[in-house]
Order: C-alpha cells, then sequence, then structure tokens
C-alpha cells in the first residue's frame, strides 16, 4: 500500500537498469583484471597518501557516484596507478563536473502523478478534481508511517505523523494519495487525530486510489509549521495482505523519513528489507533489515526524494 501526502539508504544489493557510464563501465573491468579486492585498492591509495573510503570506491564502479571533487579526481589519477592502466584511461572518461551550489526546491519538486508512472492518468484525473498542481504551498520537514500488521498477516492500519512548513501565507490544507495497489482491496477508513480533518474526497474503486484534502484547524502564515496525525484503519479480519510492501512516494526532497512495521508477535515474517529509487535515476537500492523480537522493524531515510522509499517482507 503506498500512502502519499502531497507536500510532499544505502543497501548491500544494488540494482542498475540501463547503460551504465563509460567510467563506471572502465573502473570495474580494471578492478576485476587487476586482482585485488575493493580493501587492499584502498590501502595502496591511503599509501599514497590518497584517503578514501570502500564505499565510495564501490560507488564508483556501480555508477551510482561520479568522482567530481578535486580531491576525487586525484584519487583517480592515483587509482590508475594502482590498477595498471595507462595514464588517463579512466580520467580520460570522466565528463565534466556537473553544476554545483544551492539548488532550489522547485529544483527538486515533480508533479504527483509522475510517481505513478503505470497509472499516471488515473491519479491525475483524481488530481484535478482538487486542483493539486505541482506546488501547494507547503514543504515537508518529517514523516513517521506506523502500519501495523495482523496475525493473519494482513495489514490492519496505518498511523501517519506529518511536520509541514508553509512557503506563503493562507495554506490551509494538504493532499493525500492512498494507493492500495490491487483493485480488489478494500479502501481504508480515515479517521483524523490532530490538527486537521477530512475533506473533500475522490475515489477510484476499479484502480484502487483514494485521493483526499487533510484540512488543518487554521490557515498558515508563511514559514510557520503544523504537526498532523491521522490514522487509516482496514476492515477486517480477515485484514488485506496487498502484497507485504509498504512505501510512500515523495515528491519533494524530505529531510527525514521513518517507516515502522509492527508485526503480531505470533506471527513474524521470515525476512525484511528497505528499498529506495530516487525519481529520474535507474538505480535502486534495498537492505536487509531486523526484526525485533516483539516483532517491530522501521527503517530512516535521510534528506531523500523525490522517489520512493519503503519496505517489503516475505512469509515462510
Amino acid at each position: 500500500m503506498v500512502d502519499q501526502s502531497a507536500y510532499e539508504p544505502y543497501g548491500e544489493k544494488v540494482v542498475v537498469e540501463g547503460t551504465a557510464e563509460p567510467f563506471a563501465v572502465a573502473l570495474r573491468a580494471a578492478i576485476e583484471a587487476s586482482g585485488l579486492s575493493l580493501d587492499r585498492i584502498q590501502y595502496r591509495l591511503r599509501r599514497r597518501g590518497i584517503p578514501i573510503s570502500v564505499t565510495a570506491l564501490s560507488y564508483w564502479q556501480l555508477g551510482r557516484r561520479r568522482p567530481e571533487r578535486a580531491g576525487s579526481l586525484v584519487a583517480v589519477r592515483c587509482l590508475e596507478g594502482v590498477l595498471g592502466v595507462a595514464d588517463g584511461a579512466l580520467t580520460g572518461l570522466l565528463a565534466p563536473p556537473r553544476p554545483r551550489g544551492r539548488v532550489s526546491r522547485s529544483q527538486k519538486r515533480v508533479s504527483l502523478d509522475t510517481l505513478w508512472s503505470a497509472d499516471r492518468a488515473s491519479v491525475s484525473s483524481l488530481l484535478e478534481k482538487f486542483n493539486a498542481g505541482m506546488d501547494i504551498g507547503l514543504v515537508p520537514i518529517s514523516h513517521h508511517d506506523l502500519i501495523t500488521v495482523a496475525a493473519d498477516r494482513g495489514v490492519r492500519s496505518m498511523a501517519v505523523r506529518q511536520v509541514l512548513r508553509a512557503e506563503r501565507d493562507g495554506v490551509d490544507r494538504s493532499v493525500m494519495v492512498i494507493d492500495v495497489e490491487a483493485a480488489t482491496t478494500p479502501l481504508p477508513e480515515t479517521v483524523p487525530i490532530r490538527a486537521c480533518r477530512f475533506g473533500r474526497m475522490a475515489r477510484d474503486e476499479q484502480a484502487g486510489f483514494l485521493i483526499g484534502e487533510l484540512l488543518f484547524d487554521r490557515p498558515l502564515k508563511k514559514r510557520e509549521t503544523v504537526v498532523i496525525e491521522y490514522v487509516l484503519r482496514f476492515p477486517g479480519p480477515p485484514y488485506p495482505q496487498d502484497n507485504d510492501t509498504q512505501c510512500r512516494k515523495f515528491k519533494e526532497l524530505i529531510r527525514e523519513y521513518l517507516i515502522e512495521v509492527r508485526f503480531d508477535p505470533r506471527m513474524l515474517p521470515t525476512g525484511i528489507e528497505q528499498f529506495s529509487l530516487q525519481t529520474g535515476e535507474k538505480i535502486a537500492t534495498s537492505r536487509g533489515l531486523v526484526i525485533e523480537p516483539t516483532g517491530d522493524a522501521h527503517a530512516v531515510a535521510l534528506d531523500f526524494g523525490p522517489g520512493t522509499f519503503g519496505m517489503s517482507w516475505e512469509w515462510d
């Protein structure tokens, strides 16, 4: 299930789709040909006065990061010697550095419907009823989702807590999009808890979408913050299993996102992992997580977005 409020990681398994940059391909080939591990490469670079992390080397060869800073470029030149390749074999493949400096939020923001590429038309049609464009005057500060999974392995509820800041005077509402993914899954009951109430609602039962307004108790002044809380409750038992996945889609950068899943201690999954995918990138990451004996598991994303972040689990 996806519950997205329209104000708005790093793992061991990396999936790369599409064609990698020439630099990453050449570096990976050079490392394989050298027979050196990343730890040994790091050690030899440090012996030459070049401090660099194994993580950075890994990101470079996977194409997830590109060396651009002066210190990194020096490291690449030294890396050519460590790996025994010709001068310029790696540095010559680096494209000009990307522009640096402060990036405005408007440059890091996408429209909500683009986050659902397969169902964009359905989401766009519902959003038009609320005039919910790309900018609704709110900036996300933090977000906390707590999902409760029942003993029958279905989702019982999701408790949501958001901290938002107004970008202009008079902002009085947010918009949420709930995607239950499976059209047969019943849409949840929406229960306001703190500093908000539900306004207009629009449903697409066939596609499994619910879009609604969250009205604040009063209009906000520019740069004023608000803390809102609400709960989504699913009918049951039996409760909807919803593909054993929970995620949130962010249309812009968020400082902190915490997702918790609370399983019934009598019925714990055999494995659980976090996953993330930044919008506009072709690299997804995932990482295994720990389920406590109490049935609790969580994942945290910092300075994340736009993109999708969530958790998935599997049963015996």
